[in-house]
């Protein structure tokens, strides 16, 4: 009965279908193509569009993304997940990062966003050797010092939701030893969480260079990823699915960050990133490849990681 009620739902949703077994055929709305080419499992959860690959492990985000409130909430009727009981933890009423105070960038900051001046060109030449383009540095409202504490340092901010400064990273792109120069304030929030579309799959990668090459993404900043962060929150709350994608260096890291996301029963996959430093390292293409090709990730198959990786 409850399936006979979900594939009610999905049809409301995604409109003429055709069954054939166990597998329903819509027409995909992530492509539109023309005939019914996403194919919906309700018994297995999973779906698949067989033309432009849209994919995914949990059929509720068909609904989450394509239907309405209404929908959604019919759907976690059937589905026990309406009030995220199993999460509880994540839910309470304790104080929240985005409660922190704001930041300011730095009073020498100078933006690279329009024409280059003349004290920013190396800056400008260090970021083209890195492979941005002139719509990187607009969207990711790039600048630089040419005095002050964060003399010669590429700025890259983070905004929150409200459009306000909430850390910055500070590159040098001179050769000091000293490569980067962290403000004095808490790693722990969502890295430019003003453009990031939860809607759709999040990588978490390292450095901020590797997010700006993975596209929609989050990086840690070299911490690891804790419990009760609130990116951690934001994706169990969105059901968003997750690609991780870490340096090859970084395996332990990578295996705490993948245990604390099973744990809460998040969508994952590993990207491989072997034979580069790091993602931002990556020509775009081949990320783009990579990401394709990023192996799904359960419980069980970590257990056997785990395992293999002791041997």
């Amino acid at each position: 009965m409850s399936e006979k009620k979900k594939h009610k739902i999905l049809c409301d949703v995604l409109g003429y279908s055709h069954t054939n077994g166990s597998e329903t055929l819509f027409k995909c709305p992530a492509c539109d193509h023309h005939k019914l080419k996403l194919s919906v499992n309700i018994r297995k959860n999973v779906f698949k569009c067989w033309v432009c690959d849209y994919r995914g492990r949990n059929v509720r985000r068909l609904v989450r993304r394509f239907g309405t409130f209404v929908q959604l909430q019919r759907w976690e009727e059937l589905t026990g997940r309406h009030d995220l009981e199993r999460f509880a933890e994540l839910f309470d009423d304790r104080p929240r990062v985005d409660s922190q105070p704001t930041l300011d960038l730095p009073e020498e900051f100078i933006s690279l966003a329009g024409a280059v001046p003349a004290t920013g060109i190396y800056a400008h030449k260090y970021l083209h050797s890195r492979g941005l383009t002139k719509a990187d540095i607009l969207k990711w409202k790039i600048g630089y010092c040419f005095g002050g504490e964060y003399r010669n340092r590429i700025i890259i901010p983070s905004f929150n939701d409200d459009g306000d400064v909430s850390y910055f990273m500070a590159r040098s792109y001179n050769g000091d030893s000293y490569k980067y120069k962290n403000p004095k304030a808490s790693k722990d929030v969502v890295f430019n969480e003003l453009y990031i579309d939860w809607n759709e799959d999040l990588t978490i990668v390292e450095g901020v260079f590797d997010a700006i090459t993975a596209g929609n993404s989050v990086p840690i900043l070299g911490s690891t990823l804790r419990t009760d962060s609130d990116l951690i929150r934001k994706i169990v709350y969105n059901d968003t699915p997750v690609y991780v994608a870490l340096d090859p260096d970084a395996r332990e890291k990578e295996n705490k960050i993948i245990e604390t996301l099973l744990k809460y029963d998040v969508e994952l996959y590993k990207i491989d990133v072997d034979g580069y430093e790091d993602v931002g390292s990556m020509p775009r293409e081949v990320f783009q490849e990579r990401k394709q090709k990023a192996r799904f990730i359960d419980r069980e198959d970590y257990l056997l990681m785990n395992l293999l990786s002791a041997v």
